[in-house]
């Protein structure tokens, strides 16, 4: 399998997102969980199927781009209000980037890393390591590149990303992402309650890091990337459970500007499963 993503990795992109387009409604089809779980999770939001059926290709193309994000050359991608990622640099004390599941999620770590670790240090991620050995071998090389550094979802690499923080570095996550039980609170996304990690809010109150919010768009016909970023309107509520729906109305908010491009058929709402606490670290 490695060789295949290999051999995919050199593919130009307008192909992959052809070929990915293709998949996204090839399961779309085939996968009558997947389906409901897209309209479902979409008309919560408030959107009609035609509104944002163009996420289907989307979501395949997430997946047929992974191979050339990974392994091959540095994609072509643009920056808007990066002016905001300086002032939060320069204040010092860190910085959390948020991302949802939107567009090209794994290139805004790479793209911020690709900018500003020369002179600010790397960008942590957090990652779960994949059960198959050759992905997990894959995902290693592919997310511990110059300026990134991936830790596991341990204690250790929560810990891990308390140190670069304090540092005045970067972390990363994906704040939309189901943590295991203990590691959260229910708290309204679109309007139903949803099992919400509380790590991204902890970090930021235990090192005083600025917020910053990221999106990385896709562009058609395979011309590239833009990623956008803006920080969260109002400093971060001091009570957890305020703070941890203030960063949901931020995915919300990303999610609206670019509704087509969400993983609508992710299992957002879906209960978490028991796993070892790790985002308690102090």
């Amino acid at each position: 399998m490695p060789v295949v993503f290999r051999f995919f990795s050199v593919f130009p992109l307008w192909l992959l997102h052809v070929m990915g387009s293709a998949m996204g409604w090839v399961a779309f089809c085939a996968s009558p969980a997947y389906r409901r779980r897209f309209l479902a999770n979409s008309a919560l939001a408030g959107y009609s199927f035609g509104a944002v059926r163009a996420a289907v290709a989307h979501a395949g193309r997430m997946v047929a781009e992974l191979p050339r994000l990974w392994l091959g050359a540095p994609l072509p991608c643009g920056m808007s209000n990066e002016a905001c990622v300086e002032q939060a640099y320069a204040a010092g004390r860190g910085i959390v980037f948020l991302t949802p599941h939107l567009g090209c999620f794994e290139l805004s770590a790479q793209m911020a890393a690709r900018h500003w670790s020369a002179v600010h240090g790397p960008i942590t991620v957090l990652y779960r390591p994949a059960r198959q050995p050759w992905l997990a071998t894959v995902m290693a090389t592919a997310r511990n590149r110059p300026g990134m550094l991936a830790v596991p979802t341990t204690l250790s690499g929560v810990r891990q990303m308390i140190k670069a923080l304090r540092r005045g570095e970067a972390v990363g996550l994906l704040p939309d992402q189901v943590p295991p039980e203990g590691q959260g609170v229910w708290s309204p996304f679109f309007g139903r309650d949803a099992y919400t990690m509380t790590l991204a809010v902890r970090l930021a109150q235990q090192t005083g890091a600025a917020v910053v919010l990221a999106r990385c768009e896709r562009l058609s016909w395979g011309r590239g990337f833009v990623t956008h970023f803006e920080t969260l309107p109002a400093p971060l509520d001091e009570r957890l459970e305020a703070a941890v729906l203030q960063i949901n109305q931020a995915m919300e908010h990303l999610i609206r500007q670019c509704p087509e491009q969400y993983l609508w058929g992710y299992a957002r709402y879906k209960q978490p499963r028991a796993e070892a606490a790790a985002g308690g670290a102090a």
